[in-house]
């Protein structure tokens, strides 16, 4: 470990099951505007065969400044909080010299094919994928970076969705990916909400580093905001949301179906497998049909379409 008045970073991390790790990297999403990494551990076993772990690890970032001590009290009585709602364990805390930080943490994040013409890529990396649309993310926060397969899920399902001039609404935008991702294949213009300002801000940035500003609009909100005019449009053919399945539950009844045009579609992820079939009987009440199901490993996204 490196002496303390040498770190530029205190790197917090838990070791969680695959369930909470959302859950957890959010709250330190909150503290750690830098990044989270989330990590799949790997056995090493005697075969050519990789086995996964049971656990990921959820690792965020603060800085070494006169407010340190104050953000990790912070961080810890909101981990104490969730901890209370769901047994976690305790955050292991480690000081990293800045290089070393930069370099591991820009390490987490290659470019990644997706779909069948997606292409997501760090704001640093060369483009490997020229025939591909190429969305650009400078991974700021957590599962809005595209590693993670909610955020792949979603992109997946709206390559058969995306239909050129539409208009798109993207509740919960995390880093933007999902509007950005939207207007590249083809959307005239994709507005997208967050109750978090830090997503908000990182939403203009990195639609800023896809050229595509003019295109997209972000703003502080949600599904409530949206239905009462915080936008110049309150329904649109395609809506993603894009966050936890007791999230989008809460959110039909918030009027979130009310988003939907007749006809349209709306594209559910955050979901875990046994949570998926509650979601789906609430998308059903609103006047949802399945189109299709996805999922990789344990995480679902539901293709839906408004009979209504």
């Amino acid at each position: 470990m490196c002496s303390a008045d040498k770190a530029s970073w205190l790197e917090v991390s838990l070791l969680v099951t695959p369930e909470q790790a959302e859950a957890v990297a959010e709250v330190l999403g909150r503290f750690t505007p830098e990044g989270v990494v989330v990590e799949q551990l790997a056995k090493q076993t005697s075969t050519p065969e990789t086995l996964m772990e049971p656990k990921v690890r959820v690792s965020g970032y603060l800085f070494v400044d006169a407010h340190l001590e104050q953000e990790k009290q912070r961080l810890e009585e909101a981990l104490f909080y969730l901890g209370r709602i769901q047994s976690l364990p305790d955050p292991t805390f480690k000081l990293i010299q800045d290089e070393n930080w930069m370099a591991a943490w820009k390490d987490q994040y290659k470019p990644i094919k997706l779909g069948h013409n997606l292409a997501i890529l760090p704001a640093w990396a060369d483009n490997p994928y020229p025939e591909r649309v190429a969305i650009r993310i400078n991974p700021g926060m957590a599962f809005g970076t595209g590693t993670h397969p909610t955020t792949q899920l979603c992109l997946e399902l709206m390559e058969n969705c995306v239909v050129p001039g539409i208009d798109v609404i993207d509740v919960g935008c995390g880093s933007g990916i999902l509007s950005i991702a939207a207007v590249l294949m083809g959307a005239k213009h994709a507005y997208g909400t967050d109750i978090s300002a830090a997503a908000v801000q990182s939403s203009l940035e990195n639609a800023a580093l896809n050229q595509a500003s003019q295109r997209v609009s972000f703003a502080r909100g949600s599904v409530g905001d949206i239905n009462s005019g915080a936008f110049p449009i309150t329904k649109a053919p395609l809506v993603t949301v894009n966050i936890l399945a007791a999230i989008i539950m809460r959110l039909f009844d918030e009027g979130l179906a009310d988003l939907v045009m007749a006809n349209g579609d709306l594209i559910l992820s955050g979901i875990l497998a046994p949570q998926a079939q509650e979601v789906l009987e609430k998308a059903t009440l609103a006047g949802f049909i399945v189109v299709e199901k996805r999922n990789i490993e344990d995480w679902v996204a539901l293709h839906l379409k408004n009979k209504i």
